[in-house]
């Protein structure tokens, strides 16, 4: 006969055998990083242009994350154009449907237009997107002195309440540049028509996009921003915009922290 001490063994390892077994078929499926989107479109005015534009840059930025993303990046803009111009004025609607986009970034210019006209363009752009398969993300831009009848706050509770209606990410954009400038006035975030990005505005402006669509932090990406190689030139050398990794590193955090904040009061 089975002893019983050999018996208590065995029933041991049976019972270590079921609590394994239970573990394993229990276990949440790992998730890993997010599959970064191929390419990315951007849709919009000279905010999306400035700076030698907001595509450009991502392309750069992307590629200096660890490990590093290859990505492909568009835009149609058309100067000082709302939403509501690139729908009816522009190939935008054509080139999202043509162009097997992964995610489409969408930047409205409210005090060019006001916000029911934002929110009709807005779903026009939106139902389009969506029946591509890509992801629209709202750009958020910011508030400005030349057309001063809408708040930065407007501005935002308009993207939220039509980004809630749409089921769509939000790029606070406008948010962030307010809260860097905030804790530190040495950075202005606008250029000196006090309505275009600085080279601080457009850098936040990248970080926050970055943020929004990647799902990661931006901070510690090692991207030194500079103006696109002039392809007729000897020496084939970027100029470095007067930027110092201390003012990166600080952008880099208000951004991480604005995104953040902003998707924890969705």
């Amino acid at each position: 006969m089975m002893s019983s001490t050999i018996r208590l063994i065995m029933t041991l390892l049976i019972w270590v055998f079921l609590l394994s077994a239970c573990a394993l078929i229990s276990a949440p499926e790992p998730t890993g990083t997010p599959e970064p989107p191929d390419k990315i479109l951007f849709v919009g005015n000279s905010f999306t242009f400035w700076n030698q534009g907001v595509d450009y840059h991502m392309e750069l930025l992307a590629a200096s994350a660890n490990p590093p993303w290859v990505i492909e990046a568009e835009s149609i803009v058309k100067g000082g154009a709302a939403l509501k111009t690139m729908w009816e004025y522009t190939k935008a609607p054509n080139l999202i449907g043509e162009g097997d986009y992964d995610v489409v970034v969408l930047q409205e210019d409210i005090p060019e237009t006001d916000v029911d006209t934002f929110h009709e363009y807005a779903r026009k752009f939106v139902k389009e997107i969506k029946k591509t398969g890509a992801e629209p993300v709202l750009f958020m831009a910011w508030s400005y002195e030349r057309l001063g009848w809408i708040t930065m706050e407007e501005i935002a509770r308009a993207h939220r309440d039509i980004a809630t209606e749409l089921g769509v990410d939000v790029a606070p954009v406008g948010l962030a540049w307010q809260r860097a400038m905030k804790e530190r006035p040495d950075l202005d975030m606008y250029g000196s028509d006090r309505e275009h990005p600085s080279i601080y505005g457009t850098c936040l402006t990248l970080y926050v996009l970055y943020a929004t669509i990647f799902g990661q932090s931006p901070v510690g990406l090692s991207y030194q921003f500079a103006d696109k190689i002039d392809r007729d030139s000897v020496e084939q050398e970027r100029k470095q915009w007067d930027i110092t990794k201390d003012e990166v590193a600080f952008l880099q955090r208000i951004a991480w922290e604005a995104v953040q904040e902003y998707q924890a009061q969705q």
